[in-house]
């Protein structure tokens, strides 16, 4: 799809996730094992044939330069189009009010790009997709703005802070809910819309002037009866991390391998950064049951029901449940854990005991001592 530009929206975070994103954006939470957000979203551009990509930065982008660095994993470390970085724009208005400020001060990239449609997205909705058939769809119907969303079941999702959305007979978008306390549609919007660049510079040269700052709120909600917006409903796998909640959810779902093939090869490959560390080791006292290891990890002691991540150290004696231990986190002999998560290279010291709940697990931040 040469003529479609992919742009990654970062400028919204999601404060619910606490302690992952003190030192981070949202986009570059671990996930899975090895993956960071964006891996999931950037992939699924670079498996739909969009081979110029540009990230809209917000706060703490430092990790979004180091993880992403030229592009050369997905494919896009290219002289021609490829990924672009763009800073974030803090000069129209004092403070940081919304995500039309980052368009507004990437319009010239948008300009002197040479695509005629914008396939723009968020970070925190992990699925596997391909936009090629939506792309299809938005110029079948002959709509101004496609916006992509998936039909949740009711009795697992939890509805707060997410835009639901009703739709007319045709699949054209008559209402869109910022949901806050209870639902009125189980039609969740994925911070996912397709529309025309020019189209889409207009927008937001207009609402900026107007002093309106939100894509979602000011943009499309706002003009749903003056501009042509339908709904392009995906089928699969979606994970919405949203909270430290969901993101534990999430996470131990992936140790059921179908939903791990559907998310991880179903219908493209996800990429991330490589880093080149030997196969993980188990020594002869390890015991480890329905767990997902990563490259570089030492287990001599019990891990059930959990991740760890790249390079964990798991002593002699230590036993580690239904818990979640990101990049070179130590855990020391006689150590039990519980319904935790660990932040990268928290160290765990000798015959501590952690514990958490399934519906609240303990976090502890990057770099503790405990």
């Amino acid at each position: 799809m040469n003529n479609v530009l992919g742009v990654i929206n970062l400028s919204i975070n999601q404060p619910l996730l606490h302690e992952l994103t003190y030192s981070r954006a949202t986009a570059t939470v671990p996930f899975g094992g090895r993956y960071r957000l964006i891996d999931f979203v950037l992939s699924n551009m670079v498996n739909s044939g969009i081979n110029n990509v540009a990230v809209l930065a917000h706060n703490n982008y430092r990790s979004i330069i180091d993880h992403l660095g030229s592009g050369k994993e997905w494919d896009l470390d290219r002289k021609y189009r490829g990924l672009f970085i763009l800073p974030p724009n803090n000069s129209h208005a004092p403070g940081f009010n919304g995500d039309l400020q980052n368009f507004y001060g990437s319009l010239e990239y948008f300009a002197r790009s040479s695509e005629e449609f914008v396939v723009v997205s968020s970070s925190h909705m992990i699925c596997n997709i391909n936009y090629t058939e939506a792309v299809e769809n938005h110029q079948r119907t002959k709509a101004d703005i496609t916006v992509i969303y998936k039909e949740m079941d009711d009795d697992s999702e939890d509805f707060a802070n997410l835009i639901t959305l009703d739709l007319d007979e045709n699949e054209r978008v008559v209402r869109m809910t910022e949901n806050r306390q209870t639902k009125k549609s189980n039609k969740v919007y994925m911070r996912m819309i397709i529309i025309k660049k020019e189209l889409l510079i207009d927008l937001v040269k207009k609402s900026v002037n107007q002093n309106y700052y939100d894509l979602v709120r000011h943009v499309i909600i706002r003009n749903l009866n003056a501009l042509k917006v339908y709904g392009y409903e995906y089928k699969g796998y979606l994970a919405i991390i949203n909270s430290v909640q969901n993101y534990y959810k999430y996470s131990k779902e992936l140790l059921n391998p179908t939903v791990w093939n559907s998310l991880f090869y179903e219908p493209g490959l996800i990429y991330t950064k490589i880093k080149d560390e030997p196969p993980a080791r188990y020594a002869r006292s390890a015991n480890v049951t329905n767990s997902q290891v990563a490259n570089g990890c030492v287990i001599e002691g019990t891990v059930e029901n959990s991740i760890l991540f790249r390079g964990v150290r798991i002593g002699k004696g230590a036993v580690v449940r239904n818990s979640i231990l990101m990049q070179k986190c130590v855990i020391e002999e006689d150590s039990c854990l519980d319904h935790v998560i660990l932040d990268k290279e928290v160290y765990v010291t000798r015959g501590n005991k952690l514990a958490g709940e399934e519906m609240s697990p303990t976090v502890f931040t990057k770099k503790s001592r405990i």
